[in-house]
């Protein structure tokens, strides 16, 4: 066969992992895709693995009845893109004749994608029968060439290397996908297997009328996309997977299996960005951010310093300019709106010519000296993370160079226009003032410097995600690198690190089992100025809650008798495995004040051996037990070593409580005891805890209904958690279906 590439081996995992459905094989397309990358070795096979990992969980092309839908999840600016390119590759592999990629909600970003897809592939410029048969936003006059392309797959005579795989890419926008539709409905597809691929699935594909019961226009289409493809993998890929997770588990496009991509080892994310020391993080003084009673007259001091920490950076690598180092950027990000764009544009635009000026005066001249000590700070600044800048004469040397051949431009579609395309190859140095068109999706090639004097907005963690477009492959330039700004903005970022975190892990414990994803209950770490995603997509209701020397306990403790009876050989089970001593703190005659404890036993423990295999039957109660057993998760991954003490509370009493209609104690103070007044006064169930630990109570009374009504169910365990303050974290949960029951 004509340029058939080089052969690679590439070992796929053995046995197949939980949850595997059929085992892709690889094949010389996704061997081309990889060489024509020049990636190293190991780096090319783990992406082909992990891509072919994703396709084993989706539908079998062999099996052609059926629909699986998985999500994807990759950190932002973090090489989505790549992993879906690979199975975009493997599908023609696996002779998957029909390939769909939704992408972009602007034109600017399907022909961002469709480039790199096109390039990636190598679709044109090699010779021999063509392997793919790309078409841009395909409707009905594209019948007649489709139509040949599945005869083509279709005829036993024709060798796989002459069927071109049809390619199909759209704009996600209801009217591009209605003229798909409009064609696919035209077209015989029994017997097809397809794949469509849902870039940043979060945006625009979900219902976002769903609280309406109504169906959003980009929705509706999805599903009738979907509907008309017998068989198919949907394969949604996202760096925030939020409102995907959070969707009625019963929805059409939520997912059945996650993966979780891991970037390559120069990829610089949140862990570094933001991480303790803020080593390349900088507060933006609130003094410095414009308002109604301040608005931007002359650019403020720290604007000024970020430009010098930029236009340090691109003298220093303006001398090896070339294949290897091909740009410096700079992003100024400072509102969702147009108007603010423009004022930061002239103001920085006067800002550069002036310092144009400057350096263009003799040395001695006053002026220049102070501009050149300005730049000197910003110099130590960068110092503190690059110990390889070149000497500072160096830099003032290149530095009016750097400076003149920096290219700003307006990245948004103020009065009408259209969004600038960018030709990164035309300078070195870039710096772009704009909003939302910067926001998702869009590349700034070799982002050094950020300057974002806006608030976190309505607060959605996922939102807020997508503007971090300083994240990225940088790890060569990194000391070069700055972030600035608002200081509740920079805490909502380092509060999203710790939640992203925790949710991938999460997906990867769900992925490594091979349980289908609707099992997984939804459990965030999240912190409580943010919410995960707009409402408007989210059917089911979601608990938030941070436990903070408060306690725990089953509100609805009036259980069917078969939770009651397991709860029971739980709690038994687990108590016949520690050693219980009669406590001593409070001495007391009378069995209702006498209880046994424990301490210390391993938090691990306590948490896997009670609380987890412990049933609660209450909507709310299974979030809140999701959070409680986030918290101490959490606590557990830092101090593995945490213990927590545990009482029987009067095991040798009967005892009563009683519950309201709804079967519900809704107070800890209805169920604990409370002090009583007499001499040798009992100091209430609440003394009995170590206030620095987590501590259990386990409580075994009857259940009434009312104060004095008759006994509805007998010795029923309630295990009641204190957690204290030092343990607190904000979380969220959401766990069945509450429609579902």
């Amino acid at each position: 066969m004509p340029n058939a590439p080089a052969a690679l081996v590439i070992a796929l995992e053995q046995p197949l992992p939980p949850g595997t459905r059929w085992q892709p094989k690889v094949g010389e397309e996704a061997i081309r895709l990889m060489q024509h990358k020049q990636l190293p070795e190991q780096a090319g096979q783990d992406i082909i693995e992990t891509a072919a990992g994703i396709l084993s969980r989706g539908q079998p092309p062999a099996d052609l009845a059926g629909q699986r839908t998985g999500l994807v999840v990759g950190y932002v600016q973090s090489g989505k893109t790549l992993s879906f390119t690979t199975v975009v590759a493997l599908a023609r592999d696996n002779n998957v004749p029909v390939v769909i990629v939704v992408a972009g909600t602007k034109e600017p970003l399907l022909v961002q994608t469709i480039e790199r897809l096109t390039d990636d592939l190598q679709v044109t410029g090699i010779a021999g029968p063509p392997r793919w048969l790309h078409i841009r936003n395909p409707d009905t006059t594209h019948r007649a060439l489709v139509e040949h392309a599945l005869e083509e797959w279709r005829d036993p005579t024709v060798s796989s290397q002459e069927k071109p795989t049809l390619l199909l890419t759209v704009l996600k926008h209801n009217k591009r996908l209605e003229n798909l539709n409009a064609l696919v409905e035209l077209l015989d597809l029994n017997g097809v297997p397809a794949v469509v691929i849902d870039d940043e699935a979060d945006q625009a594909s979900l219902n976002n009328r769903t609280n309406q019961n109504r169906q959003s226009a980009n929705y509706a289409q999805l599903l009738d996309l979907r509907r008309q493809l017998p068989s198919h993998t949907f394969l949604q890929y996202t760096a925030t997977p939020q409102a995907p997770l959070l969707i009625n588990i019963i929805d059409n496009l939520s997912p059945d299996f996650p993966e979780v991509l891991e970037p390559g080892t120069s990829y610089v994310g949140g862990r570094e960005m933001f991480n303790a020391n803020r080593r390349y993080a900088r507060v933006i003084p609130a003094a410095d951010i414009p308002a109604p009673n301040n608005p931007l007259v002359e650019p403020p001091p720290s604007l000024l310093q970020a430009l010098r920490v930029f236009f340090v950076g691109v003298a220093a690598g303006y001398p090896t300019w070339g294949a290897e180092n091909p740009n410096r950027s700079m992003l100024v990000h400072p509102s969702r709106t147009t108007g603010p764009h423009f004022e930061y544009l002239t103001c920085i635009e006067r800002v550069v010519g002036e310092w144009r000026r400057l350096l263009a005066l003799p040395e001695n001249n006053p002026d220049r000296r102070d501009l050149v000590a300005d730049f000197r700070i910003a110099y130590d600044d960068v110092g503190q993370s690059e110990p390889q800048v070149p000497p500072f004469d160096e830099i003032m040397a290149h530095l009016p160079r750097a400076i003149s051949r920096t290219f700003i431009r307006e990245i948004n579609t103020r009065a009408g226009r259209k969004t600038p395309k960018i030709e990164w190859q035309q300078a070195y140095g870039w710096i772009l003032v704009g909003g939302q068109s910067m926001d998702r999706g869009f590349t700034v090639k070799e982002l050094t410097v950020t300057y974002m004097p806006r608030g976190p907005g309505m607060s959605n963690a996922d939102t807020l995600q997508q503007r971090a477009r300083f994240f990225g492959y940088k790890r060569q330039y990194l000391g070069y690198c700055r972030v600035y700004l608002e200081a509740a903005v920079l805490d909502a970022f380092e509060a999203y690190v710790e939640h992203e975190e925790e949710m991938r892990s999460e997906l990867i414990a769900v992925r490594n089992s091979g349980r289908p994803l609707r099992e997984w209950k939804r459990r965030f770490v999240l912190d409580g100025a943010l919410r995960p995603c707009r409402n408007n997509v989210i059917r089911n209701s979601y608990v938030r809650g941070n436990y903070n020397d408060d306690w725990f306990f089953p509100h609805l403790v009036r259980m069917n008798q078969g939770i009651i009876d397991e709860n029971g050989r739980t709690v038994d089970a687990f108590n016949a495995t520690i050693n219980f001593m009669p406590d001593t703190t409070f001495v007391s005659r009378l069995q209702a004040q006498q209880h046994l404890v424990c301490d210390p036993v391993p938090l691990r423990r306590v948490l896997d051996d009670l609380l987890v295999p412990y049933r609660v039957e209450a909507a709310e109660d299974t979030d809140n037990m999701l959070g409680l057993m986030l918290q101490l998760e959490r606590a557990l991954t830092i101090n593995p070593d945490e213990t927590a003490r545990i009482y029987q509370m009067r095991p040798q009493a009967t005892t009563r409580r009683g519950v309201n209609q709804a079967g519900r104690i809704d107070s800890a103070r209805r169920l604990l005891q409370g002090k009583t007044e007499a001499a040798n006064a009992y100091p209430g169930d609440f003394f009995f805890l170590d206030r620095s630990r987590v501590n259990i109570q386990i409580h075994t009374p009857d259940i009434t209904d009312g104060a004095r009504g008759p006994v509805v169910r007998s010795r029923v365990p309630i295990v009641a958690v204190w957690v204290p303050s030092r343990l607190e974290t904000d979380w969220l949960a959401q766990g069945r279906n509450r429609a579902q029951g």
